[in-house]
C-alpha cells in the first residue's frame, strides 16, 4: 500500500491504493487526453480499471486513439491480480470508511445484539441458516403450496366446481346450440379450450399459483431472501454463480419465463448464461411444482428421490458449466436490510398484483395451447409427435399415454404436470413410474413461452441450444434414475 502515514489535508477525499494499481491509475490518466469529462482523470480512470460499462463506451468514443493501448493496460492489470480489480479497489474504498467512520463514531464496548440481530446472523450461517432454510421450504412450498394450494383448493375448484358442474353445463350448453362437430371439440372436446384448458388454468393451475405468490410474498416482506443470498453464495460460486443469482433463480419457482428477465440484474454474461440454463432445466415454477407436490404427496420416499435427482442434477449441470465456460469469478455485495414482520396489507398487494399478471399473461397461452393442440389433432400433426414421443417415453418404462402430458409439458410445463394428474387419477402410474416421470419432466424442455424469452436474452443460437442439450439430457436422466431403481429393486 501507499505510504499513509503523511497527514492528509482535512478536505482531501483522495484515497491511496497498492503501489501497482497507482501505476495503471497513472497510466490510463496519461492516456486521457479527450476533454469534456465531469470527473477527474483519476476517477475516470478508476472506473476504467473495474471495466465498467457505460464508462468505457464513452472512453471508447472520445479516446478513438488510444483506446486499444488503454485496453492493453486494462489486460495488464487484470492479469496481474489474481481476485477482480473491481473487488480490490471497493476493499480499499471499505477499509478508508471503516479509518473515517471509527475516528468521527463511538461504539459501545458491549453492544446489545437484539432479538432480530441474533435471528439474522443464524440465518446466514451455514449449521443453522440450512435447517432454516429447509423450514421454510417444508411448510412454505410443500404443506402450504403442495399439500393445501394442490390438494385442498384444486380437488375442490377441479372435482366439485369443474367437473361436477362447469364442465357438463357448458358441454351441454355447447352441443345444443352449436351444430358442428369440430366447433364443438375445440371448445368443450377433450381438449377443448373450455373443458381443459380454462378447468387447467383456473381449477389446477391458479390455486396453485396463488398460494406461491402468497407465501413468496410473505418470505419477500419478511427480508429473509437477501439473508439467504448470503447464506448460498459460497455454494453459488462452486457453479459459476454469487448469491445475487438466488433472486432470479427463487423466482423461477413463481414462473421460470419471468425470472429468465430477471437475469439481466446479473452482472456478467457468464452468470447470466448459466442461470438461464439452470431456470430452464432444473427450476420447476411454482405451478408444476405444485402440482409435482400433489402427485407425490402420498409417497415421501419418491418425493426424497425427485428431489434430490434435481438438486444433483442443478448443482452438477452448474458446475460443468462454470468450468466450462470462460469468465472471471463473480463478486458479490448486498446490502441487508433489517428483518421486520410482514405487512398483511403489503403481503396480499404483492399476491393480488403478480396474480393479475397471470391472468393477463398466461391465461392467453393457456387457451392457445388448446387451439394449437386442437389444430393438431384435425391435422394429424399432433398425433405424429405423440408417436415419435412414444418411443422415448417407453424407455422410460412409462405408458404411451404419458407422451401426450410431455407434449402438452412444451405449450406449458404446468400443463404437462396435470397432464400426468390425470394419469395418476386414472390408475395408469405405478409409484416408481410416477417418481421417473415427474423427475423427467421437470428436467424436460421449458415452456414456449420460456423458450422464446430464452433465444431473446441469449440469442437464437444459444436459445435452441439449450433447449437441444435439455431435450436430450432430460430423458437420459429420467432412463439412468429407471434403471437405477430396477436395478435395486425399489418399490416406491
Amino acid at each position: 500500500m501507499r505510504n499513509m502515514s503523511k497527514p492528509e489535508p482535512k478536505n482531501s477525499c483522495n484515497i491511496g491504493y497498492s503501489d501497482t494499481i497507482e501505476v495503471y491509475i497513472s497510466r490510463i490518466e496519461a492516456l486521457l487526453q479527450g476533454s469534456g469529462y465531469k470527473i477527474t482523470k483519476r476517477s475516470l480512470a478508476l472506473l476504467i480499471l473495474q471495466e465498467d460499462a457505460e464508462i468505457l463506451g464513452l472512453v471508447k468514443e472520445r479516446e478513438p486513439g488510444n483506446f486499444l493501448e488503454i485496453e492493453k493496460v486494462i489486460g495488464e492489470a487484470r492479469a496481474h491480480y489474481s481476485q477482480p480489480l473491481n473487488y480490490l479497489i471497493s476493499l480499499r474504498r471499505q477499509q478508508e470508511a471503516g479509518s473515517i467512520s471509527s475516528r468521527v463514531m463511538a461504539f459501545e464496548k458491549n453492544p446489545i445484539i437484539t432479538f432480530r440481530e441474533k435471528l439474522s446472523r443464524i440465518m446466514m450461517n451455514p449449521l443453522t441458516g440450512a435447517p432454516i432454510l429447509l423450514f421454510v421450504l417444508y411448510y412454505g412450498l410443500y404443506k402450504f403450496v403442495g399439500s393445501f394450494g394442490s390438494g385442498f383448493l384444486v380437488d375442490f375448484l377441479e372435482n366439485k366446481v369443474f367437473i361436477n358442474h362447469i364442465n357438463p353445463w357448458v358441454t351441454s350448453l355447447v352441443n345444443s346450440t352449436i351444430p358442428f362437430k369440430l366447433v364443438q371439440d375445440l371448445l368443450v372436446g377433450e381438449y377443448g379450450v373450455i373443458t381443459l384448458g380454462v378447468r387447467y388454468a383456473f381449477a389446477i393451475i391458479l390455486p396453485i399459483v396463488a398460494t406461491f405468490f402468497f407465501a413468496f410474498a410473505i418470505v419477500e416482506d419478511t427480508g429473509y431472501l437477501p439473508r439467504l443470498a448470503m447464506l448460498v453464495d459460497q455454494l453459488f460460486k462452486r457453479i459459476g454463480l454469487s448469491g445475487r443469482a438466488v433472486i432470479p433463480l427463487v423466482l423461477g419457482f413463481g414462473c421460470d419465463t419471468m425470472a429468465t428477465m430477471v437475469t439481466r440484474t446479473l452482472p456478467t454474461k457468464r452468470e447470466r448464461i448459466i442461470a438461464t440454463l439452470l431456470l430452464a432445466l432444473a427450476i420447476p415454477c411454482s405451478a408444476q411444482m405444485g402440482v409435482i407436490f400433489a402427485l407425490l404427496e402420498g409417497t415421501p420416499l419418491g418425493l426424497a428421490v425427485w428431489l434430490g435427482v434435481i438438486i444433483l442434477v442443478f448443482l452438477l449441470v452448474g458446475f460443468l458449466a462454470a468450468k466450462i465456460m470462460p469468465g472471471e469469478l463473480p463478486t458479490f455485495y448486498m446490502e441487508i436490510p433489517p428483518l421486520r414482520l410482514p405487512q398483511l396489507s403489503n403481503v396480499l398487494r404483492k399476491t393480488w398484483s403478480r396474480l393479475s399478471w397471470y391472468f393477463k399473461e398466461i391465461l392467453p397461452l393457456f387457451i392457445f395451447a388448446s387451439l394449437l393442440i386442437w389444430l393438431g389433432q384435425i391435422t394429424g400433426v399432433f398425433n405424429i409427435f405423440v408417436k415419435i414421443l412414444e418411443h422415448p417415453i417407453r424407455a422410460l418404462g412409462l405408458p404411451d399415454q404419458a407422451a401426450v402430458a410431455f407434449l402438452f409439458g412444451f405449450f406449458r410445463r404446468d400443463y404437462g404436470a396435470a397432464g400426468l394428474y390425470d394419469l395418476k387419477k386414472a390408475g395408469l402410474l405405478s409409484g416408481n413410474q410416477l417418481v421417473v416421470s415427474c423427475i423427467t419432466l421437470t428436467l424436460f424442455l421449458p415452456c414456449i413461452a420460456q423458450l422464446l424469452m430464452n433465444v431473446k436474452e441469449r440469442g437464437i443460437k444459444m436459445g435452441i441450444g439449450m433447449s437441444i442439450f435439455i431435450l436430450f439430457f432430460s430423458f437420459s436422466v429420467g432412463y439412468l434414475v429407471n434403471l437405477i431403481l430396477n436395478m435395486l429393486h425399489v418399490v416406491l
